[in-house]
């Protein structure tokens, strides 16, 4: 059996996200899509005193339409510092903010030099995997060569991955054939986001739907006795 995940990067992803790819053996960044505005490829939301707030990377849409999320470059790379100072602004009274202050303030620096937004997504990514222990092995859909159609390509991609289960977003079943994973031979599985037990966060009311951050700065290493991909059965 040979779980396999497909999702487009998102910048500093909520708990779900992390999740799903501590779920599968696999993990699919899937940028070969076409970037979206307002959507949280380059964007999520931090909690503040004055409620949530967004931290977005500007990226060059101008006359972009239609660019894949993998083409997609930043716009102005001052983000990288003002985004680390809102977060040192709203977390640094959190119990664990300290113990993972130097990690992001070094990624943060670090992503001055990136110019692609994908390249910024994965580095998150994989830091944070690291902090939670997940060890799910992530690679680029752009490596597989993959044919063209929107259930097609998955499947197609399941299979060079020797894939035996695909596990989805539930949004996705409003547009997946779910018809033609069975025909390969493929089973399907539903994430379900619902049920996630709450956790002693800043600036009530709680609130499940902001970065993954929030969860660590708050939690530290109990982090992932609040995610479901964990199997903890008390918190």
């Amino acid at each position: 059996m040979k779980k396999i995940a497909i999702l487009q990067s998102n910048y500093i992803p909520w708990k779900g996200y992390f999740d799903l790819i501590n779920m599968v053996d696999v993990f699919v960044i899937y940028d070969e899509m076409q970037y979206t505005r307002r959507d949280w490829r380059n964007r999520n939301k931090i909690k503040t005193a004055q409620g949530s707030q967004w931290l977005s990377i500007p990226v060059e849409v101008k006359g972009k339409y239609s660019q894949k999320i993998r083409e997609t470059k930043i716009g102005d790379k001052s983000w990288a510092m003002k985004h680390w100072r809102s977060i040192v602004q709203n977390y640094a009274k959190s119990v664990y903010f300290k113990e993972y202050k130097d990690i992001f303030e070094d990624l943060y620096k670090n992503m001055e030099k990136e110019n692609y937004l994908s390249e910024i997504n994965y580095t998150f990514i994989k830091v944070i995997s690291e902090i939670l222990g997940i060890d799910t092995k992530i690679i680029w859909s752009n490596d597989l060569n993959i044919i063209e159609g929107k259930t097609e390509r998955l499947v197609d991609i399941c299979e060079k991955l020797d894939g035996t289960t695909y596990l989805s977003g539930p949004s996705a079943q409003n547009y997946i054939d779910e018809s033609l994973f069975l025909k390969a031979g493929i089973t399907v599985e539903w994430m379900d986001y619902n049920g996630y037990p709450e956790y002693s966060q800043l600036y009530p009311p709680f609130e499940h739907g902001v970065t993954i951050l929030d969860l660590i700065f708050n939690t530290g290493k109990e982090a992932n006795k609040y995610m479901k991909s964990f199997n903890n059965d008390t918190i």
